[in-house]
């Protein structure tokens, strides 16, 4: 495998560089005078950024954007054989890495390198710890899921030991990543276009473990029923966190404000400490927010630091977002893509103060759609009022084994007032006319449902 070499830059393009991932890593790479290229389907203001700074890219992609110049090509798991850069390299012979094994060279630079795992809550999790360690003045460096306002983006290039990541499970990617310390916040069924089940995803979390050195640190949910799978066999040191008693970081006294925001004690190896406020809500981001702490902790960072700066967090872009208020219905944005993470967010919805609760669920992809169907149908029929719109493809195609209608028509079944829509001005008009004073509307998922708010705001 190529080894790349910060002390010798040379000129490495990306083949999709607008992805939040792939942008973050030629932004680092750029902020160390290497020289970037790349390309991505369409323009974007991540693209603009990345232009601004002296990257080359070019929207569309072509064999001709292959120049003789470039050293090192990385690529992402959505690029295949017959995409024409990637069979111009082939061509060519030129080293190429995956987006996942350059974030593991890059890591390696590090001597304090977090990485942040789990089927759920990566992104707000890798934000939290990002605050804290701003908090505490440690000059990190950063790649984060999202855009995190405290950084400015989604990429922070630090000149200390200390790197905070996420790490994806899906195809196994995380794997060529070997850091100090590793966070798993949950394992459950997802990305089924490429695990065979939940047996498999075990299995990745526990060889993703593995590559902890025996002076490295597991921080681990208690909770899960699969933690002894996941942690058999491990050299390394072990933190569990969770609510259960046998934790070493727990919560009690768990109680939501008025504004929906999250209190609690902390409870360290049975003793009760610091009274910890967290400017988001919902109980999963207590969750979170102890596995933030665990992490701080093993690094030394200030208690106070680490408590300041989770009271100040404000969730990252797309994660329970408040995006504005229309006609006295506030509109929020979510991530959410999974029932499990739908099932959260309702919770946090639920300690909002509302009258009546709208979501637009935007399925995200085929065979998640269609493996998780009915507990989609029963995550969402919690809701007061649900519009289901066309599933997002992203990196797949239409296999005609499942349709948004079909689980519109599902949640209506079950009682909940539940409807298709085929076009987003359709989804924006039926809110116009029947959202009233005071209800809280939701746009959900992890295509571009967000521009459904954003066109009713007019942002």
């Amino acid at each position: 495998m190529y080894q790349l070499d910060f002390n010798n830059p040379i000129h490495v393009h990306f083949i999709g560089i607008g992805g939040i991932s792939m942008s973050g890593l030629a932004e680092i790479l750029l902020k160390e005078n290497f020289k970037i290229s790349g390309s991505d389907a369409k323009s974007s203001d991540i693209i603009d950024n990345l232009i601004s700074m002296g990257a080359i890219v070019n929207i569309g992609q072509s064999k001709d954007n292959i120049t003789d110049d470039i050293d090192l090509v990385v690529y992402t798991a959505a690029v295949h054989e017959d995409n024409p850069e990637f069979a111009e390299c082939v061509k060519r012979n030129l080293p190429m890495l995956t987006r996942a094994q350059l974030l593991g060279q890059i890591m390696n630079n590090y001597k304090y390198s977090i990485a942040v795992s789990g089927t759920h809550g990566k992104t707000t999790t890798t934000s939290m710890l990002s605050q804290i360690f701003m908090e505490a003045d440690t000059d990190p460096t950063i790649s984060v899921g999202g855009i995190l306002d405290s950084i400015g983006g989604n990429v922070r290039v630090g000149q200390s030991p200390y790197f905070v990541t996420e790490a994806c499970e899906y195809t196994n990617s995380y794997h060529s990543l070997f850091p100090y310390i590793s966070i798993i916040l949950n394992v459950d069924a997802d990305h089924l276009d490429f695990f065979s089940g939940i047996d498999e995803i075990i299995d990745s979390f526990h060889t993703f473990a593995k590559n902890l050195p025996d002076n490295g640190h597991l921080i681990v949910n208690g909770d899960m029923s699969c933690i002894s799978k996941v942690t058999d066999g491990l050299n390394c040191n072990i933190i569990t966190f969770g609510m259960g008693e046998s934790n070493n970081y727990r919560a009690v006294d768990i109680e939501a404000d008025e504004q929906g925001h999250m209190n609690f004690t902390l409870v360290v190896n049975g003793e009760k400490q610091d009274r910890v406020h967290i400017n988001i809500g919902g109980t999963h981001n207590v969750s979170n927010s102890l596995a933030a702490i665990a992490a701080a902790d093993v690094l030394g960072v200030d208690r106070d630091n680490c408590l300041s700066g989770l009271s100040c967090f404000s969730g990252a872009h797309r994660r329970f977002e408040y995006k504005g208020t229309i006609r006295d219905v506030k509109v929020i944005d979510d991530y959410a893509h999974h029932p499990t993470e739908i099932k959260a967010t309702l919770t946090t919805a639920t300690n909002t103060p509302h009258n009546e609760l709208w979501v637009v669920f935007q399925p995200h992809t085929y065979t998640r759609t269609k493996a998780l169907f009915n507990e989609f149908a029963d995550a969402l029929k919690g809701f007061d009022h649900v519009i289901i719109v066309d599933i997002y493809a992203a990196r797949e195609k239409d296999t005609g084994l499942v349709h948004a209608k079909d689980l519109a028509d599902a949640i209506k079944d079950s009682g909940t007032d539940a409807r298709y829509l085929s076009t987003f001005a359709a989804v924006e008009n039926y809110l116009l006319k029947n959202c009233k004073k005071n209800d809280l509307l939701i746009t959900m998922g992890a295509g571009d449902v967000y521009l459904i708010g954003e066109e009713l705001l007019g942002l």
